[in-house]
Protein backbone atom coordinates (compact mmCIF):
# COMPACT_ATOMS: atom_id res chain seq x y z
CA UNK A 1 0.00 0.00 0.00
CA UNK A 2 1.34 3.02 -1.07
CA UNK A 3 1.85 6.13 1.88
CA UNK A 4 -0.80 8.53 2.78
CA UNK A 5 -0.07 10.97 4.83
CA UNK A 6 -3.37 12.02 5.52
CA UNK A 7 -6.75 10.70 4.58
CA UNK A 8 -10.45 12.09 3.61
CA UNK A 9 -13.37 12.71 5.97
CA UNK A 10 -14.89 10.67 3.59
CA UNK A 11 -13.16 7.23 3.86
CA UNK A 12 -13.36 8.11 7.69
CA UNK A 13 -17.57 7.89 7.35
CA UNK A 14 -17.96 5.13 5.18
CA UNK A 15 -20.03 2.47 7.11
CA UNK A 16 -18.91 -1.12 6.04
CA UNK A 17 -21.65 -3.74 5.84
CA UNK A 18 -19.29 -6.75 6.98
CA UNK A 19 -20.95 -8.15 10.12
CA UNK A 20 -18.88 -6.98 13.52
CA UNK A 21 -17.06 -10.02 14.99
CA UNK A 22 -18.89 -11.38 18.75
CA UNK A 23 -18.44 -8.91 21.42
CA UNK A 24 -17.48 -12.43 23.59
CA UNK A 25 -14.20 -12.49 25.11
CA UNK A 26 -11.76 -15.15 23.86
CA UNK A 27 -12.06 -18.25 26.15
CA UNK A 28 -8.55 -17.89 27.47
CA UNK A 29 -9.82 -14.66 29.61
CA UNK A 30 -11.07 -16.90 32.15
CA UNK A 31 -7.54 -18.38 32.93
CA UNK A 32 -5.56 -15.36 34.40
CA UNK A 33 -4.68 -14.31 37.43
CA UNK A 34 -3.09 -15.86 40.63
CA UNK A 35 -4.60 -19.60 41.02
CA UNK A 36 -3.72 -19.56 44.93
CA UNK A 37 -3.34 -17.45 47.72
CA UNK A 38 -1.62 -17.42 51.21
CA UNK A 39 -3.62 -19.40 53.63
CA UNK A 40 -1.34 -19.25 57.11
CA UNK A 41 -3.20 -17.18 59.64
CA UNK A 42 -0.68 -16.58 61.78
CA UNK A 43 0.10 -12.81 62.15
CA UNK A 44 4.14 -12.02 62.80
CA UNK A 45 3.94 -8.24 63.51
CA UNK A 46 7.46 -6.41 62.29
CA UNK A 47 6.80 -4.55 65.68
CA UNK A 48 7.98 -7.32 67.26
CA UNK A 49 10.86 -7.95 65.74
CA UNK A 50 12.19 -4.52 66.54
CA UNK A 51 10.19 -1.68 63.63
CA UNK A 52 9.79 1.83 65.17
CA UNK A 53 7.17 3.90 64.29
CA UNK A 54 8.90 7.03 64.38
CA UNK A 55 9.11 8.20 60.61
CA UNK A 56 13.16 8.03 61.01
CA UNK A 57 14.33 4.83 62.29
CA UNK A 58 15.15 2.67 59.13
CA UNK A 59 12.90 -0.54 59.32
CA UNK A 60 14.62 -2.43 56.66
CA UNK A 61 15.91 -5.74 59.13
CA UNK A 62 13.16 -5.53 61.15
CA UNK A 63 10.77 -6.22 58.45
CA UNK A 64 12.81 -8.44 56.61
CA UNK A 65 13.06 -10.73 59.86
CA UNK A 66 9.31 -10.87 60.42
CA UNK A 67 8.84 -12.03 56.90
CA UNK A 68 12.06 -14.56 57.42
CA UNK A 69 10.42 -15.99 60.26
CA UNK A 70 7.06 -16.12 58.76
CA UNK A 71 8.37 -18.06 55.78
CA UNK A 72 10.82 -20.27 58.03
CA UNK A 73 7.64 -21.50 59.75
CA UNK A 74 5.58 -22.64 56.59
CA UNK A 75 3.61 -19.00 55.64
CA UNK A 76 1.29 -16.42 57.15
CA UNK A 77 0.39 -12.95 57.36
CA UNK A 78 3.55 -10.23 58.38
CA UNK A 79 1.60 -7.52 59.53
CA UNK A 80 2.20 -3.92 60.96
CA UNK A 81 0.85 -1.76 64.24
CA UNK A 82 -1.21 1.37 63.13
CA UNK A 83 2.26 4.00 62.32
CA UNK A 84 4.79 5.10 59.63
CA UNK A 85 7.50 3.21 59.18
CA UNK A 86 10.66 4.25 56.35
CA UNK A 87 12.09 1.18 55.05
CA UNK A 88 14.41 0.24 52.44
CA UNK A 89 14.40 -2.67 50.17
CA UNK A 90 11.98 -5.47 51.79
CA UNK A 91 11.87 -9.37 50.05
CA UNK A 92 9.17 -11.38 50.00
CA UNK A 93 9.34 -15.29 50.78
CA UNK A 94 7.17 -18.13 49.60
CA UNK A 95 3.59 -18.67 51.30
CA UNK A 96 4.26 -14.94 52.51
CA UNK A 97 1.16 -12.38 52.85
CA UNK A 98 2.62 -8.84 53.33
CA UNK A 99 -0.77 -6.77 54.88
CA UNK A 100 -0.28 -3.06 54.77
CA UNK A 101 -3.71 -2.21 56.97
CA UNK A 102 -5.46 1.38 56.97
CA UNK A 103 -3.71 3.40 59.10
CA UNK A 104 -0.31 2.43 58.13
CA UNK A 105 1.78 4.48 56.01
CA UNK A 106 5.20 2.75 54.54
CA UNK A 107 7.87 5.41 53.59
CA UNK A 108 10.56 4.82 51.14
CA UNK A 109 14.11 5.47 52.01
CA UNK A 110 16.02 8.18 50.23
CA UNK A 111 19.29 6.40 50.69
CA UNK A 112 20.08 4.58 47.28
CA UNK A 113 22.67 2.25 49.46
CA UNK A 114 19.63 0.85 51.11
CA UNK A 115 18.34 -0.98 47.78
CA UNK A 116 21.60 -3.49 46.59
CA UNK A 117 22.29 -4.10 43.51
CA UNK A 118 20.48 -7.36 41.47
CA UNK A 119 20.28 -8.82 38.55
CA UNK A 120 17.05 -7.84 36.59
CA UNK A 121 15.79 -6.46 33.47
CA UNK A 122 15.02 -2.83 33.20
CA UNK A 123 13.57 -0.79 30.13
CA UNK A 124 14.42 -4.22 28.05
CA UNK A 125 17.83 -4.83 28.94
CA UNK A 126 18.86 -7.45 31.18
CA UNK A 127 21.73 -5.72 33.89
CA UNK A 128 22.25 -4.70 37.13
CA UNK A 129 20.13 -2.69 38.80
CA UNK A 130 18.89 -1.38 42.53
CA UNK A 131 16.39 -3.38 44.47
CA UNK A 132 13.04 -2.43 44.34
CA UNK A 133 11.38 -1.27 47.74
CA UNK A 134 9.49 -4.28 47.57
CA UNK A 135 10.67 -7.38 45.93
CA UNK A 136 8.86 -10.98 44.92
CA UNK A 137 11.54 -12.52 43.29
CA UNK A 138 11.71 -16.64 42.42
CA UNK A 139 8.90 -17.04 44.88
CA UNK A 140 5.37 -18.73 44.55
CA UNK A 141 2.07 -18.01 46.54
CA UNK A 142 2.57 -15.05 47.62
CA UNK A 143 0.63 -11.56 48.31
CA UNK A 144 0.72 -8.22 49.04
CA UNK A 145 -2.38 -6.60 50.07
CA UNK A 146 -4.20 -3.46 52.21
CA UNK A 147 -5.80 -0.42 52.21
CA UNK A 148 -2.48 1.07 53.81
CA UNK A 149 -0.33 3.37 51.42
CA UNK A 150 3.35 2.87 50.38
CA UNK A 151 4.67 7.03 49.60
CA UNK A 152 8.10 5.71 47.60
CA UNK A 153 9.02 9.24 48.09
CA UNK A 154 11.01 9.10 44.89
CA UNK A 155 12.03 12.80 44.32
CA UNK A 156 15.91 11.97 45.20
CA UNK A 157 15.83 9.58 41.90
CA UNK A 158 14.32 12.33 39.74
CA UNK A 159 16.42 14.40 40.94
CA UNK A 160 19.09 12.24 40.16
CA UNK A 161 18.02 11.67 36.50
CA UNK A 162 17.88 15.50 35.32
CA UNK A 163 21.57 16.08 36.83
CA UNK A 164 22.56 13.40 35.10
CA UNK A 165 20.78 14.36 31.39
CA UNK A 166 22.97 17.40 31.75
CA UNK A 167 25.60 15.81 30.84
CA UNK A 168 24.66 12.63 28.89
CA UNK A 169 23.16 15.06 26.36
CA UNK A 170 26.25 16.89 26.32
CA UNK A 171 28.19 13.78 25.16
CA UNK A 172 25.67 12.44 23.01
CA UNK A 173 24.96 9.84 25.48
CA UNK A 174 20.78 10.59 25.57
CA UNK A 175 20.44 6.77 24.69
CA UNK A 176 21.48 5.11 27.70
CA UNK A 177 21.35 7.73 30.55
CA UNK A 178 18.17 6.14 31.35
CA UNK A 179 19.98 3.38 32.03
CA UNK A 180 23.02 4.70 34.00
CA UNK A 181 20.79 6.66 36.26
CA UNK A 182 19.63 4.00 38.39
CA UNK A 183 16.42 4.36 40.16
CA UNK A 184 13.90 3.02 42.63
CA UNK A 185 10.94 0.57 41.47
CA UNK A 186 8.16 0.71 43.79
CA UNK A 187 7.34 -2.89 43.59
CA UNK A 188 8.74 -5.61 41.34
CA UNK A 189 7.82 -9.40 40.99
CA UNK A 190 10.70 -11.54 39.08
CA UNK A 191 10.61 -14.92 38.00
CA UNK A 192 7.41 -16.22 39.93
CA UNK A 193 4.22 -16.86 39.69
CA UNK A 194 0.83 -16.90 41.68
CA UNK A 195 1.39 -13.70 43.09
CA UNK A 196 -1.45 -11.23 44.05
CA UNK A 197 -1.26 -7.45 44.84
CA UNK A 198 -4.31 -5.89 46.38
CA UNK A 199 -5.75 -2.66 47.86
CA UNK A 200 -2.76 -0.92 48.26
CA UNK A 201 -2.06 2.83 47.33
CA UNK A 202 1.19 3.57 45.97
CA UNK A 203 3.19 6.99 46.08
CA UNK A 204 5.64 8.68 44.22
CA UNK A 205 7.39 5.89 42.46
CA UNK A 206 11.18 7.24 41.64
CA UNK A 207 11.06 5.30 38.29
CA UNK A 208 8.71 2.09 37.36
CA UNK A 209 5.50 1.53 40.10
CA UNK A 210 4.76 -2.12 39.59
CA UNK A 211 6.73 -4.12 37.31
CA UNK A 212 5.91 -7.81 36.53
CA UNK A 213 9.11 -9.62 35.29
CA UNK A 214 9.46 -12.98 33.94
CA UNK A 215 6.51 -13.86 35.73
CA UNK A 216 2.91 -15.93 35.87
CA UNK A 217 -0.60 -16.29 37.04
CA UNK A 218 -0.55 -12.68 38.26
CA UNK A 219 -3.51 -10.63 40.09
CA UNK A 220 -3.27 -6.85 40.63
CA UNK A 221 -6.65 -5.52 41.91
CA UNK A 222 -8.15 -2.35 42.90
CA UNK A 223 -4.30 -0.46 43.78
CA UNK A 224 -4.60 3.25 43.25
CA UNK A 225 -1.51 5.20 42.02
CA UNK A 226 -0.53 8.45 42.85
CA UNK A 227 3.04 9.63 41.33
CA UNK A 228 2.78 13.13 40.79
CA UNK A 229 1.86 14.74 44.13
CA UNK A 230 5.62 15.62 45.18
CA UNK A 231 5.78 17.31 41.24
CA UNK A 232 6.47 15.16 37.87
CA UNK A 233 8.50 12.32 37.81
CA UNK A 234 10.57 10.73 34.79
CA UNK A 235 9.52 7.55 33.63
CA UNK A 236 7.21 7.05 36.86
CA UNK A 237 4.98 4.31 35.06
CA UNK A 238 1.92 2.72 36.54
CA UNK A 239 1.78 -1.50 35.82
CA UNK A 240 4.57 -2.43 33.32
CA UNK A 241 3.94 -6.19 32.12
CA UNK A 242 7.39 -7.33 31.15
CA UNK A 243 7.31 -10.54 29.04
CA UNK A 244 4.92 -12.26 31.74
CA UNK A 245 2.10 -14.30 31.08
CA UNK A 246 -1.43 -14.89 32.68
CA UNK A 247 -1.82 -11.81 34.48
CA UNK A 248 -5.25 -9.83 35.57
CA UNK A 249 -5.41 -6.24 35.87
CA UNK A 250 -8.94 -5.04 37.53
CA UNK A 251 -10.02 -1.88 39.11
CA UNK A 252 -7.17 0.04 39.18
CA UNK A 253 -6.91 3.72 39.14
CA UNK A 254 -3.54 5.55 37.76
CA UNK A 255 -2.49 9.07 38.06
CA UNK A 256 0.96 8.94 36.74
CA UNK A 257 3.91 10.62 34.41
CA UNK A 258 4.68 8.03 31.87
CA UNK A 259 2.42 5.19 30.44
CA UNK A 260 -0.36 4.03 32.40
CA UNK A 261 -0.79 0.12 31.59
CA UNK A 262 1.75 -1.02 29.80
CA UNK A 263 2.87 -4.30 27.82
CA UNK A 264 6.62 -5.29 27.13
CA UNK A 265 9.30 -7.78 26.08
CA UNK A 266 12.46 -6.64 25.96
CA UNK A 267 15.06 -4.22 24.08
CA UNK A 268 16.53 -4.65 20.19
CA UNK A 269 19.41 -7.13 20.54
CA UNK A 270 19.65 -7.87 24.03
CA UNK A 271 15.61 -8.21 23.96
CA UNK A 272 15.82 -10.72 20.81
CA UNK A 273 18.56 -13.09 22.75
CA UNK A 274 16.19 -13.12 25.99
CA UNK A 275 12.84 -14.06 23.29
CA UNK A 276 10.17 -13.99 26.05
CA UNK A 277 7.07 -12.39 25.06
CA UNK A 278 4.00 -10.95 27.26
CA UNK A 279 0.88 -13.00 26.42
CA UNK A 280 -2.31 -13.87 27.65
CA UNK A 281 -3.08 -10.23 29.56
CA UNK A 282 -6.26 -8.64 30.97
CA UNK A 283 -6.40 -5.51 31.97
CA UNK A 284 -10.46 -4.38 32.92
CA UNK A 285 -12.27 -2.00 35.06
CA UNK A 286 -10.01 0.57 35.70
CA UNK A 287 -8.97 4.29 35.49
CA UNK A 288 -5.79 6.29 33.41
CA UNK A 289 -6.22 10.11 34.76
CA UNK A 290 -2.79 12.02 34.03
CA UNK A 291 0.14 9.73 32.27
CA UNK A 292 1.26 8.95 28.41
CA UNK A 293 -1.04 6.30 27.61
CA UNK A 294 -3.58 4.24 28.85
CA UNK A 295 -2.99 1.08 27.11
CA UNK A 296 0.48 1.41 25.71
CA UNK A 297 2.42 -1.77 23.69
CA UNK A 298 6.06 -1.39 23.46
CA UNK A 299 8.51 0.63 23.14
CA UNK A 300 10.28 -2.71 23.84
CA UNK A 301 8.48 -4.94 21.78
CA UNK A 302 11.26 -7.60 21.03
CA UNK A 303 9.67 -10.64 22.63
CA UNK A 304 6.38 -10.11 21.23
CA UNK A 305 3.13 -9.07 22.64
CA UNK A 306 0.23 -10.81 21.98
CA UNK A 307 -3.22 -12.14 23.37
CA UNK A 308 -4.42 -8.85 25.41
CA UNK A 309 -7.42 -8.03 25.93
CA UNK A 310 -8.08 -4.32 27.26
CA UNK A 311 -12.08 -4.09 28.65
CA UNK A 312 -13.96 -1.11 30.13
CA UNK A 313 -11.62 1.14 30.72
CA UNK A 314 -11.54 4.69 31.38
CA UNK A 315 -9.36 7.55 30.46
CA UNK A 316 -9.46 11.20 31.44
CA UNK A 317 -6.88 14.40 30.59
CA UNK A 318 -4.65 10.95 29.41
CA UNK A 319 -1.94 11.93 26.80
CA UNK A 320 -2.64 8.99 24.34
CA UNK A 321 -5.75 6.20 24.71
CA UNK A 322 -4.54 2.97 22.75
CA UNK A 323 -1.09 3.81 21.96
CA UNK A 324 2.20 1.39 19.95
CA UNK A 325 5.88 2.36 20.53
CA UNK A 326 8.48 0.11 18.82
CA UNK A 327 11.77 0.88 16.67
CA UNK A 328 13.22 -0.18 13.81
CA UNK A 329 15.84 -2.77 15.94
CA UNK A 330 13.49 -3.67 18.49
CA UNK A 331 12.09 -6.73 16.31
CA UNK A 332 9.02 -8.40 17.79
CA UNK A 333 5.56 -8.85 16.37
CA UNK A 334 1.94 -7.20 18.71
CA UNK A 335 -0.75 -8.98 17.63
CA UNK A 336 -4.24 -10.15 18.52
CA UNK A 337 -4.99 -7.13 20.59
CA UNK A 338 -8.36 -6.27 22.10
CA UNK A 339 -9.21 -3.00 23.09
CA UNK A 340 -13.01 -2.75 23.80
CA UNK A 341 -16.70 -1.11 25.32
CA UNK A 342 -13.97 1.46 27.38
CA UNK A 343 -14.45 5.24 27.39
CA UNK A 344 -12.06 8.32 26.77
CA UNK A 345 -12.36 11.92 27.32
CA UNK A 346 -9.71 14.82 26.86
CA UNK A 347 -7.22 12.46 25.52
CA UNK A 348 -4.41 14.64 23.44
CA UNK A 349 -4.13 11.37 20.50
CA UNK A 350 -6.98 8.92 20.51
CA UNK A 351 -4.89 6.57 18.36
CA UNK A 352 -1.05 7.03 18.86
CA UNK A 353 0.74 3.60 16.70
CA UNK A 354 4.86 4.94 16.19
CA UNK A 355 6.75 1.86 15.03
CA UNK A 356 9.67 4.65 14.43
CA UNK A 357 9.50 5.69 17.84
CA UNK A 358 11.51 8.16 19.67
CA UNK A 359 15.04 8.71 17.50
CA UNK A 360 16.84 10.24 20.19
CA UNK A 361 15.98 7.41 22.93
CA UNK A 362 15.62 4.16 20.47
CA UNK A 363 18.87 4.33 18.69
CA UNK A 364 22.38 3.71 20.14
CA UNK A 365 25.69 5.17 18.64
CA UNK A 366 28.99 5.52 20.62
CA UNK A 367 30.23 9.00 20.44
CA UNK A 368 33.84 9.81 19.20
CA UNK A 369 35.98 9.74 22.58
CA UNK A 370 34.91 6.01 23.73
CA UNK A 371 36.33 2.53 22.84
CA UNK A 372 34.05 -0.68 23.15
CA UNK A 373 36.62 -2.16 25.28
CA UNK A 374 35.84 0.74 28.13
CA UNK A 375 32.48 0.81 28.62
CA UNK A 376 30.23 -0.43 30.68
CA UNK A 377 29.00 -4.18 29.96
CA UNK A 378 25.14 -2.93 29.91
CA UNK A 379 26.73 -0.26 27.07
CA UNK A 380 27.78 -2.95 25.22
CA UNK A 381 24.65 -4.87 25.20
CA UNK A 382 22.39 -1.47 23.92
CA UNK A 383 25.37 -1.14 21.10
CA UNK A 384 25.23 -4.63 20.28
CA UNK A 385 23.81 -4.86 16.58
CA UNK A 386 21.04 -6.47 15.45
CA UNK A 387 21.95 -8.89 12.54
CA UNK A 388 20.35 -9.42 10.19
CA UNK A 389 19.42 -5.88 10.21
CA UNK A 390 16.01 -7.23 9.20
CA UNK A 391 15.48 -8.93 12.62
CA UNK A 392 14.64 -6.24 14.19
CA UNK A 393 11.96 -5.04 12.19
CA UNK A 394 8.84 -4.83 14.37
CA UNK A 395 5.15 -5.83 13.42
CA UNK A 396 1.80 -4.37 14.91
CA UNK A 397 -1.38 -6.56 13.11
CA UNK A 398 -4.81 -7.91 13.91
CA UNK A 399 -6.44 -5.27 16.18
CA UNK A 400 -10.02 -5.07 17.45
CA UNK A 401 -11.36 -1.78 18.76
CA UNK A 402 -15.35 -2.34 19.42
CA UNK A 403 -17.59 -0.41 21.35
CA UNK A 404 -14.88 2.61 22.35
CA UNK A 405 -16.56 6.37 22.76
CA UNK A 406 -13.59 8.88 22.73
CA UNK A 407 -14.82 12.34 23.48
CA UNK A 408 -12.81 15.76 23.01
CA UNK A 409 -9.53 14.61 21.72
CA UNK A 410 -7.00 16.87 19.85
CA UNK A 411 -6.14 14.38 17.43
CA UNK A 412 -8.37 11.44 16.22
CA UNK A 413 -5.18 9.58 14.49
CA UNK A 414 -1.38 10.04 14.42
CA UNK A 415 -0.28 6.66 12.72
CA UNK A 416 3.13 5.98 11.24
CA UNK A 417 3.64 2.27 10.57
CA UNK A 418 7.18 1.78 8.16
CA UNK A 419 7.25 1.11 4.48
CA UNK A 420 8.85 -2.23 5.29
CA UNK A 421 6.04 -3.26 7.97
CA UNK A 422 2.66 -1.98 7.45
CA UNK A 423 -0.06 -1.67 10.21
CA UNK A 424 -2.23 -4.77 9.38
CA UNK A 425 -6.24 -5.52 10.31
CA UNK A 426 -6.97 -3.02 12.34
CA UNK A 427 -10.87 -2.98 12.80
CA UNK A 428 -12.59 -0.69 14.53
CA UNK A 429 -16.20 -1.59 14.98
CA UNK A 430 -19.07 -0.12 16.89
CA UNK A 431 -17.16 3.35 17.82
CA UNK A 432 -16.83 7.16 17.91
CA UNK A 433 -14.18 9.62 18.14
CA UNK A 434 -14.81 13.22 18.25
CA UNK A 435 -11.60 15.59 17.81
CA UNK A 436 -10.29 18.92 16.98
CA UNK A 437 -8.02 17.21 14.42
CA UNK A 438 -7.92 13.90 12.04
CA UNK A 439 -4.55 13.57 12.02
CA UNK A 440 -2.39 11.88 10.07
CA UNK A 441 -1.96 7.95 8.74
CA UNK A 442 0.67 6.56 7.16
CA UNK A 443 1.82 3.37 5.84
CA UNK A 444 -1.23 0.41 6.71
CA UNK A 445 -3.00 -2.01 5.45
CA UNK A 446 -6.81 -3.60 5.50
CA UNK A 447 -8.47 -1.01 8.22
CA UNK A 448 -11.41 -1.26 8.40
CA UNK A 449 -14.34 1.11 9.92
CA UNK A 450 -17.31 -0.67 10.54
CA UNK A 451 -20.47 1.18 12.15
CA UNK A 452 -17.68 3.98 13.06
CA UNK A 453 -18.08 7.65 12.97
CA UNK A 454 -15.25 10.40 13.36
CA UNK A 455 -16.79 13.79 14.24
CA UNK A 456 -14.19 16.87 13.79
CA UNK A 457 -17.35 19.29 13.80
CA UNK A 458 -16.06 20.88 17.04
CA UNK A 459 -12.46 21.51 17.70
CA UNK A 460 -12.09 21.37 21.83
CA UNK A 461 -10.08 23.70 23.66
CA UNK A 462 -5.97 22.98 24.35
CA UNK A 463 -5.52 22.71 27.80
CA UNK A 464 -2.26 23.76 29.29
CA UNK A 465 -0.91 20.94 31.58
CA UNK A 466 2.40 19.36 32.52
CA UNK A 467 3.71 17.30 29.39
CA UNK A 468 3.71 13.18 30.85
CA UNK A 469 6.39 10.86 29.70
CA UNK A 470 9.99 11.89 29.33
CA UNK A 471 10.01 12.36 25.27
CA UNK A 472 6.65 14.88 25.35
CA UNK A 473 8.18 16.78 27.95
CA UNK A 474 11.16 17.07 26.15
CA UNK A 475 9.39 18.67 23.29
CA UNK A 476 7.69 20.98 24.93
CA UNK A 477 11.10 22.20 26.52
CA UNK A 478 12.32 22.90 22.97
Amino acid sequence: MSKQSSFSLLFLFVTLTTLAQSSAAPEWTKKVGARSFPAGRIIYYVNSYGAVSDTVTVNTKAIQSAIDACAAKGGGIVAFKPGTYVTGAIFLKNNVHLRIDKGVLILGSQNFDDYPDMDTRIAGLEMKWPAALFNALNVKNVAITGDGIVNARGKFCWDKYWEMRKEYDKKGLRWIVDYDAKRVRTLLVQNSSDVSIKGLTFKNAGFWTVQLLYSSYLTVDGVVIKNNEDGSGPSTDGIDVDSSSWVLIENCDIDCNDDNFCLKAGRDWDGLRVNRPTEYVVIRKSIARRGAGLVTLGSETSGSIRHIYCTDLYAKNTDNGLRIKSATTRGGTIEDIYFVNSVLDSVRNAYQFNLNWYPAYSYSELPKGYTMETVPTHWKSMLQKVTPAEKGTPYAKKFIIRNVKISNAQKAFEINGLPQSLLEDFQFINSFISAGTIGTMEYTKGWKFINTTIDISTKPVEKKKEPTGIEEQERLKG
